[in-house]
């Protein structure tokens, strides 16, 4: 079954700090951007149980994840999927809670991610402006507001490491304009929660599927980056 972009650009005012995650409504959202369905049927040919061994990576020991306690479903995999869009699309599917990195020969890459909560939810197209190796974490106002436990690094930020909500590796999303969605492909410590609506609007993956991922994107208004509901 194809997939049809019918999906509107939408223009999120940027009153964020730049390496949050934003904090919008999904009434929002669905007024920006159409929904579209994903394939009714993706069919694994690849799977990949040992990729999430302990890493090294740019001097931080990234501990190995306990594979047997993830859904296999939310593995990294290749997968068959037929779609219009060119190999090096991103198609995030938030309500199955995947993304698909398009490859050439109806093959996509399928990796299991963790999404934003009700409420944070959100739709639209955008693409991939830049990417940040071990990025520092500025999280928003509204998020301190919430957790005042975080509100000292509004300002002068996490630095990166084991414990930085980001994780190993950010891509992050600008519209059609050019503007700064405040969305980020991320990465994330808390590998028990993907498969969940636990962010609060960012899409999280392992750290070992995030720098996989980032080892395949090119920056730059090619890397179409799609977000469905």
């Amino acid at each position: 079954m194809r997939i049809r972009t019918i999906l509107t650009a939408f223009g999120l005012t940027a009153t964020l700090a730049i390496t949050g995650c934003a904090s919008t409504s999904s009434e929002v959202s669905k007024n920006e951007a159409a929904l579209i369905a994903a394939p009714a049927r993706v069919e694994t040919v690849q799977i990949f149980n040992d990729v999430y061994g302990p890493v090294t990576d740019a001097g931080y020991a990234l501990p190995a994840i306990p594979i047997e306690r993830v859904n296999e479903k939310f593995r990294r995999q290749i997968v068959e999927f037929q779609t219009q869009e060119k190999p090096g699309t991103i198609i995030v599917n938030t309500r199955e809670r995947f993304l698909y990195y398009v490859m050439s020969g109806n093959r996509a890459v399928r990796y299991g991610i963790g999404v934003g909560k009700q409420g944070f939810a959100w739709a639209g197209e955008a693409y991939v402006a830049w990417k940040q190796e071990w990025p520092m974490w500025h999280p928003p106002k509204e998020m301190a507001v919430r957790k005042p436990d975080i509100a000292q690094y509004v300002e002068k930020g996490m630095g990166p490491g084991l414990r930085n909500p980001l994780g190993a590796r950010a891509m992050y999303l600008f519209n059609e304009k050019g503007q700064d969605t405040l969305f980020r492909i991320h990465g994330s410590p808390e590998w028990a929660s993907i498969g969940t609506a636990a962010s609060s609007g960012c899409i999280r993956m392992i750290n070992q599927d995030v720098i996989d991922l980032y080892s395949r994107v090119r920056p730059g208004r090619t890397s179409k980056v799609i977000v469905i509901q």
